[in-house]
């Protein structure tokens, strides 16, 4: 078959922006049930539950950026796709694992970490600051993840 590299490239970013997606929008949803019942309860913490519920969402943002990137790099969105050998297409394929796989599971654990924020906020709504700073040190593994993956796309020639 003449274009698999080319299809092995797309389903590296087809599953880049799947599996990331899929975990922020677990991760979200988990977190917007657990905000539901603090706002029920007193709907002026809806401000600080929002942000903790948006906070596992930013992975399937970077599952996106770096499927864009592929695309770019292989010239699908100038509408003029690269030829790619076979290893090509392996190789971008793999260059999108590491935002692929850290991206849904960080998203899951942000969320984790998100909803211990939210029962923060819930009892002590002063400590936001707490509660996010909890929930944000997961993204730095998603954001380096997205650095790997992004850098292995732009230098695979």
């Amino acid at each position: 078959m003449d274009n698999l590299g080319l299809i092995f490239a797309i389903a590296g970013a087809v599953m880049s922006v799947f599996l990331a997606g899929l975990g922020s929008a677990k991760g979200v949803g988990m977190v917007g049930e657990a905000a539901a019942g603090v706002v029920r309860e007193d709907p002026s913490k809806f401000g600080k539950m929002i942000i903790l519920q948006l906070l596992p969402g930013t992975q399937g943002l970077y599952g996106l950026i770096a499927a864009i990137i592929l695309f770019s790099q292989i010239g699908l969105l100038g509408g003029n796709p690269a030829s790619l050998t076979l290893a090509q297409g392996l190789m971008y394929f793999i260059a999108c694992l590491p935002i692929t796989i850290v991206g849904y599971f960080s998203a899951l654990y942000q969320a984790r970490a998100a909803i211990a924020g939210v029962n923060i906020v819930a009892k002590k709504p002063d400590h936001s600051g707490k509660a996010l700073s909890i929930s944000a040190m997961v993204e730095t593994y998603a954001i380096l993840a997205l650095l790997i993956s992004i850098l292995a796309i732009i230098f695979i020639k």
